[in-house]
C-alpha cells in the first residue's frame, strides 16, 4: 500500500503534493474556485472535487485521467420544495432550507459496491450514488425522520453531515455524524436509521436536553480500519472514545492545552493511537497561547503527548478545519492544513512536521491517495 499523493482542497482551487516530488505543490486545478470535499474513489480511480459557487450554486467535477482534466458530473439535489410542506425551524428560530448549501464531504461505498458514494451535504441531507456520481439519490429514510428537525446549526448556519463512516467488513453499516444533530447508524444500507450515541453532553443547551443524543454537535467522527468497532470524535464539548461502534461513548478528560478541536485521526491499525489538534473555544478559536501543537495519545486517552517541533508559535492563530487533519492509510504520515494557508507534513508520527507551503488559500479538506 503506497502513499502517493496529497490532495488539497482550499478557498481557490485544489492543489497536489506528493513525496516523490518532496512534498513540492503541483499547479492548481480549480483556480479561483471554492473547493469543499475531494476524494480519490479506490475503486475506479476517479477524483471528485466538490465546488462551493455561492450565489451561482454548488457543483460536482470527475476527472478518470489522474487529475489531467475534469468534467462536470450530475450534483445532488433535493427533492421540489413542496409549499404546503411545514417549514423547518431550528431550536433558535431559523428556517432551514430544503435546497443543496454545500457539499461538505465525499466518500466511497465498500469496495464490494463498485462505483458507490456518499455525500453529506449541508442542510443535513445524505445522498447516495451508484454509477460514480452520474446520478445522485436523497436518503429518504433519513430526511423524512422526524427526529431530523431537533438538528441544527453549529459553525455552520445550518445542520450538515460532515462524516460519513463505512464500515470495512460489513457494507451495508453505515455511521454518520451530524453539527449539530449526534450520531446516526444503519445496518440496512440506509432503508432505516437509528439516533445512537449515549453518553455524550452538550453543555451549551438547556440542562434537561444536554445529553440527548440527537442535538450532539460532533465536530469530527473517526474509526480505526483495522478495529472498526473503536471509534474517536471531537465533540464541541471535548473529546470522545468508543468500543461499540458509537453506541456508547467515554469522554475523555484533563487534555492539555485544551480539549476543544474540530480535527481527529487514528491510527488505522492500532486504535489506541489517536491525534487531535487543540484549540480554544468559543469566541476566539485560536490556538492555546498562540502556538500550533499537535496532541497524540497511544495509550486510549490516559494520557497525551503534545508536539509543536516545526509549527508556528507564539503568535500564531491557525485554526484547523475538521477534513484539514489527515493519515495516509499506513498511518505512517500526517498531513495538516490551516486557515492561514499553511500546510504540514510530519513523517514520525506527529513529533516532527515539515512546512510545505505558508501561502495557500485557506485549507478546508486533505485527502491521501
Amino acid at each position: 500500500m503506497k502513499t502517493s499523493g496529497l490532495r488539497i482542497a482550499t478557498r481557490k482551487g485544489l492543489f497536489f503534493s506528493s513525496k516523490k516530488n518532496n512534498w513540492k505543490l503541483g499547479e492548481p486545478s480549480f483556480l479561483g474556485d471554492n473547493c469543499s470535499a475531494v476524494l480519490r474513489h479506490p475503486v475506479s480511480n476517479a477524483i471528485y472535487v466538490a465546488l462551493d459557487h455561492g450565489h451561482f450554486g454548488v457543483k460536482l467535477h470527475r476527472s478518470r485521467n489522474d487529475g489531467e482534466s475534469f468534467s462536470e458530473t450530475a450534483t445532488p439535489a433535493y427533492p421540489p420544495h413542496d409549499d404546503d410542506a411545514e417549514p423547518w425551524v431550528d431550536m433558535m428560530g431559523r428556517t432551514i432550507p430544503d435546497s443543496l448549501q454545500l457539499i461538505w464531504c465525499l466518500e466511497s461505498g465498500h469496495a464490494d459496491q463498485g462505483e458507490r458514494i456518499w455525500a453529506g451535504t449541508i442542510p443535513g441531507g445524505l445522498f447516495r450514488s451508484d454509477d460514480g456520481g452520474d446520478s445522485w439519490q436523497l436518503i429518504e429514510s433519513l430526511w423524512d425522520d422526524p427526529q431530523r428537525r431537533k438538528w441544527f446549526g453549529g459553525g455552520m448556519d445550518f445542520p450538515g453531515i460532515h462524516s460519513i463512516l463505512v464500515h470495512p467488513e460489513r457494507p451495508e453499516d453505515i455511521t454518520i455524524a451530524v453539527s449539530c444533530g449526534g450520531i446516526w447508524h444503519s445496518d440496512d444500507d440506509g432503508n432505516s436509521w437509528s439516533n445512537i450515541g449515549e453518553g455524550m453532553e452538550a453543555p451549551y443547551t438547556p440542562p434537561d436536553v444536554a445529553n440527548d443524543p440527537g442535538i450532539q454537535d460532533v465536530h469530527r467522527l473517526t474509526r480505526c480500519r483495522s478495529y472498526p468497532d473503536q471509534m474517536w470524535l471531537q465533540h464541541h464539548a471535548g473529546i470522545y472514545r468508543s468500543e461499540d461502534a458509537g453506541s456508547h461513548w467515554q469522554q475523555v478528560e484533563n487534555v492539555k492545552p485544551s480539549s476543544f478541536g474540530f480535527a481527529v485521526a487514528v491510527h488505522p491499525q492500532n486504535p489506541d493511537t489517536a491525534w487531535f489538534v487543540p484549540e480554544i473555544k468559543d469566541e476566539h478559536r485560536i490556538p492555546a497561547d498562540g502556538r500550533v501543537v499537535v496532541n497524540r495519545t497511544d495509550d486510549g486517552g490516559k494520557s497525551f503527548s503534545s508536539f509543536s517541533n516545526g509549527l508556528p508559535g507564539p503568535m500564531a492563530y491557525d485554526l484547523v478545519f475538521r477534513h484539514a487533519f489527515e493519515i495516509d492509510q499506513r498511518g505512517e504520515i500526517l498531513a495538516m492544513g490551516s486557515t492561514t494557508g499553511s500546510l504540514w507534513v510530519s513523517e514520525d508520527g506527529g513529533e516532527n512536521w515539515q512546512t510545505i507551503s505558508n501561502h495557500l488559500p485557506p485549507i478546508y479538506a486533505l485527502r491521501f491517495e
